[in-house]
């Protein structure tokens, strides 16, 4: 497979693409700017963003050259598309804040060296000096707000009520691609399938002023086989940054996963070879299992590394097979072994309030030390710590240790 088009469809990125016969003879001839546009509501990448990312860097290693858009200048604003509430808008500081602290976990992802090193822009940098009366004459007047209305992403928003603030993104995405294929040459946006309108918007625009080679795909979202987006836990999203979700609890969330998933997730978060997957999906039952595993380590190791892959893999196999070490499972230190259990629970963060706590007592969801608590007046004492540490569990799935 010369042409990149063919491995992103084979392990199934592709959603859907606005000229498909022009865009396959593009990457198959020429070597293309393109780009994904991230916006930096938070100071960490999350599971959301991983997709992208991957399809940039299978896109970077046949020879494109990537454009990574950081939205400082449209996360003023904050895009509607697939919510129900507006997003919380943020200060310039705490957009620039956020720039910085996810420029290192792309570059985990494509190489910023090379004769097609990547390039990171911040749209803040055109974007927040424009001038609205010149930008409405100019921009605005060749986008039809009846068409704008009909998209999805300003559907949603309409019952509780589209502001102009809102209806605006559009605009200004198709914008970011206009001012980057002047710039850059960029001919191709690329976005999960959620931006349709959005893409179409820019690739549109481009072709209202005259220019014929301006193109736009999406690619699939990371779902359940019910159809919700993958990456939620019970503390919220799942981040890329190990301070916010440690590499042990991200080692654990694939390792988890449904049964369903693992080969749509092996064929798009790991680079592990489609033949490989294909011998993968014809496992069964138990089987099945050790494929999980696979996924959770190569995702893992690529996030944070082989040497903190290998202590989650450790870690998980002491509690769930009795073998290995448990030093990198989540870990609060306690300032006494007399505690109670319902201080313990909420301490190590299984629970936000004694109330939930008592609640998953009562409902058989704790473990100390692999033996059910029942009492929800059971306090803690240094026989349960005659290893140096308890094991707290919650349900099957979630462990803590707790250490004095």
């Amino acid at each position: 497979m010369n042409n990149v088009l063919d491995i992103l469809i084979e392990r199934g990125y592709i959603e859907q693409l606005t000229h498909p016969e022009e865009i396959r003879e593009l990457l198959g001839s020429k070597k293309v700017p393109f780009y994904i546009g991230i916006d930096p509501t938070a100071d960490s990448l999350h599971v959301g963003h991983f997709v992208s990312l991957m399809v940039a860097s299978v896109m970077q290693k046949h020879g494109h050259t990537p454009i990574i858009l950081v939205g400082g200048g449209t996360a003023v604003i904050g895009d509607p598309s697939g919510k129900t509430d507006m997003r919380k808008m943020l200060s310039r500081e705490e957009i620039e804040k956020n720039v910085e602290c996810i420029k290192e976990q792309i570059s985990k992802f494509v190489s910023f060296e090379g004769e097609n090193k990547a390039i990171i822009v911040n749209n803040a940098d055109w974007l927040l000096d424009l001038k609205f009366i010149d930008f409405t004459r100019e921009i605005g007047s060749l986008f039809s707000v009846n068409k704008m209305l009909a998209a999805e992403c300003y559907k949603q928003r309409m019952e509780k009520g589209l502001t102009f603030f809102e209806l605006s993104y559009m605009l200004m995405q198709s914008y970011d691609f206009l001012h980057l294929y002047n710039e850059y040459g960029c001919k191709l946006e690329m976005g999960g399938n959620d931006q349709w309108s959005n893409i179409i918007g820019g690739v549109e625009l481009i072709r209202k002023i005259g220019k014929d080679d301006s193109y736009g795909f999406t690619f699939k979202l990371l779902t359940t086989k019910e159809g919700k987006k993958m990456g939620k836990t019970e503390k919220g999203a799942l981040w890329l940054d190990s301070k916010k979700t440690s590499p042990y609890e991200f080692y654990q969330y694939w390792r988890n996963i449904e049964d369903e998933s693992v080969i749509n997730v092996l064929k798009l978060l790991t680079f592990i070879p489609m033949e490989k997957i294909k011998e993968y999906a014809n496992y069964k039952n138990e089987k099945i299992n050790e494929v999980k595993k696979i996924a959770a380590f190569e995702i893992t190791k690529l996030i944070h590394g082989e040497a903190e892959a290998k202590k989650a893999e450790e870690a998980s196999n002491a509690l769930f097979e009795g073998k290995g070490n448990i030093e990198s499972m989540p870990s609060t230190k306690l300032e006494s072994s007399d505690i109670s259990i319902l201080d313990a629970i909420v301490t190590a963060g299984l629970a936000p309030s004694k109330g939930q706590a008592r609640t998953l007592v009562n409902q058989g969801g704790i473990s100390l030390n692999d033996i059910k608590i029942t009492d929800m007046n059971y306090n803690l004492t240094s026989k349960d710590f005659e290893n140096g540490y308890a094991i707290l569990k919650k349900g099957k799935k979630v462990f803590h240790k707790l250490e004095i």
